[in-house]
This record gives C-alpha cells, sequence and structure tokens, in this order.
C-alpha cells in the first residue's frame, strides 16, 4: 500500500506554478524524507497530500486510495507544521485539553505521560519553552492522535543537534512501535542520510528524483578520471553531473554500463546521499527535471582547484 500517491499532481497560484506534474508513490512503512531548495513546491505538496490545498493539475490520495482532506483520511493522519505551531500563551497542559477537543480520537493520558517523562513542565505557558521542548510537545500531540501517517514540515531547522538526535528518536520509535509511516522535509541531509529509506527530491516546482534510497544509491556511482577522456563518458553514461578540477573530471551517473565495468584509466566510487541529493538540485551541472538524461560535452562544469 502506499501512504501518499500522487499522478500529475500541480498547484499553481495565478500564472506562476509551486508545483507540476509531479507523479510519486511513497510506501506504507516508510521514512520519506522530502528535499529540496526553499520554494521547491515541498510544503505545497504535503499541504495538498494533507488536504489544506486544493490541486490545480491532476490528483493525490493519501492511505491506499483514499480521498486527501476526507474525514477518514484526516482521522489517520497527523501534521506537525512548520516552526511547531503553538499558542504561545497557552500552558502545556491547556494545549493537550485544547487538542483532544478538537479531536475525535487523542490519546491524553499517553501524552501526558510522555511530556512528564521528558521532563517538560505541564503548567508552564507554551511560549517559555525551548525551541527543543515546544518541538517536542508538538510531535506529542501529533502523536497522540494515533495516526497511520505522520507529515513533518521542516521540523528540525530549529534545533540544535541535540535536541535534533531526541525528535528524530522519537519519531523512529513510533514507526517501530505503532508502525506510523513518515514523510519528513527537511534540509538536514546528514540526518537524513541515517534514518531515510525512500526519498524525494524537488528542485524549482518539479520532481527531480524519487525512489528507495538504498535502490537510488545503488543505481548511481562516480566516475574518476582524466578530463581529456571525460566528454566520451558523457556519451555513454545517464550522466547527471560532471566536475572538472584540472585535468581530474569527476562524473556522477545513474546507470552502470551494460557489463558494470569502466573504461581504462577510470575509476568508480559509490555516492552518498547528500551527493546525490545536491548533484540533482545543482542548476547547469547536468541535473535535469525528470530522470537523468545524457548531457552534451559543452555542458561540462569547471570546478577550481
Amino acid at each position: 500500500m502506499n501512504v501518499i500517491e500522487t499522478a500529475g499532481l500541480g498547484k499553481r497560484y495565478g500564472k506562476a506554478w509551486a508545483l507540476r506534474d509531479c507523479t510519486v508513490a511513497v510506501p506504507e512503512g516508510s521514512l520519506a524524507a522530502l528535499v529540496g531548495p526553499n520554494g521547491a513546491g515541498k510544503s505545497t505538496l504535503m499541504n495538498m497530500a494533507v488536504g489544506l490545498t486544493l490541486p490545480t493539475a491532476g490528483t493525490a490520495t493519501v492511505l491506499g486510495g483514499q480521498a486527501t482532506g476526507s474525514p477518514v483520511a484526516l482521522d489517520d493522519i497527523a501534521f506537525m507544521a512548520q516552526d511547531a505551531p503553538l499558542y504561545r500563551n497557552l500552558s502545556v497542559a491547556d494545549m493537550l485539553h485544547l487538542t483532544r477537543n478538537l479531536n475525535r480520537r487523542f490519546d491524553e493520558s499517553a501524552a501526558r505521560q510522555r511530556l512528564t517523562d521528558l521532563g517538560i513542565p505541564l503548567k508552564k505557558k507554551a511560549g517559555k519553552l525551548s525551541g527543543g521542548q515546544q518541538a517536542q510537545v508538538a510531535l506529542t500531540m501529533a502523536l497522540a492522535r494515533r495516526p497511520r501517517l505522520l507529515i513533518l514540515d521542516e521540523p528540525l531547522s530549529a534545533l540544535d543537534p541535540l535536541a535534533r538526535q531526541d525528535f528524530m528518536a522519537t519519531v523512529m520509535t513510533a514507526m517501530a512501535d505503532d508502525g506510523v509511516s513518515v514523510l519528513l522535509s527537511s534540509h538536514a541531509l546528514a540526518e537524513l542520510e541515517r534514518v531515510a529509506d525512500y526519498l524525494v527530491v524537488l528542485g524549482d516546482g518539479e520532481l527531480r528524483l524519487a525512489g528507495p534510497v538504498d535502490d537510488l544509491l545503488a543505481e548511481h556511482r562516480v566516475l574518476t578520471g582524466p578530463t581529456a577522456t571525460a566528454g566520451l563518458l558523457v556519451g555513454e553514461f545517464q550522466t547527471v553531473q560532471v566536475r572538472r578540477a584540472g585535468a581530474q573530471a569527476h562524473l556522477l551517473v545513474r546507470d552502470a554500463g551494460p557489463d558494470g565495468t569502466v573504461p581504462a584509466g577510470w575509476e568508480a566510487h559509490p555516492v552518498g546521499l547528500e551527493e546525490l541529493v545536491l548533484a540533482y538540485l545543482r542548476p547547469g551541472d547536468g541535473g535535469t527535471s525528470a530522470a537523468a538524461q545524457n548531457v552534451p560535452r559543452t555542458e561540462l562544469t569547471e570546478v577550481s582547484k
């Protein structure tokens, strides 16, 4: 089952497309990393998945074909918007009470117990909590709804390293103990590399890359060799990015060739998640808006030493 599935999904504001022609399927049980620069369409995609925004084009369903925004879907989705929005003048206890009254399903006793275990005072106003504590309160309220799908929009951006680690530990525990599927938008690529098993890359409102992380990493590699023959390899492999540093060139390619070999004088190296994402997002280096295509030799990019 796919917890999020889109086909040709797009959203236009006036004449500008925030997201267009997005087709992706996020499988159940995954932690899907949604990455891309600001303005890439990440929040737009999440808002349409939740049902907060209606698409201009295409379709989107959640949790095995449920209509986005439908009551049955909303009962099983928890959404934590950017900056962990809380009512700053309400105490944590009041926030829990309010959330319980606004939801048909909310485990207030479990939420209280979890916050107590974290040492977060229930009588303290939300606005007086640290950034990490505010994030934990928002996450606790989301998980207390017992969702099947948890959607998190940039939850790590304002957190220090320790708070990030604690936050992600809570998310991973919810996945393991309760079977929650997660869509997580973040710029913290190093953090995502440790936890994500599915990847969705957006750039300029378009889908650049999507798929299981292990499969994508296995399909790509970096070829290193003499700049003089780099142009020949560009025509042989599906090239995502080409960089030259003096006499040496580095090609990030998607296919491994018919027999998995590389020409004499060249070496193949595995690629990491951060390197892969940046290659698909960096303009002018041979990145494309869909699957990598062959790059003309004239588009080789100079990189100074």
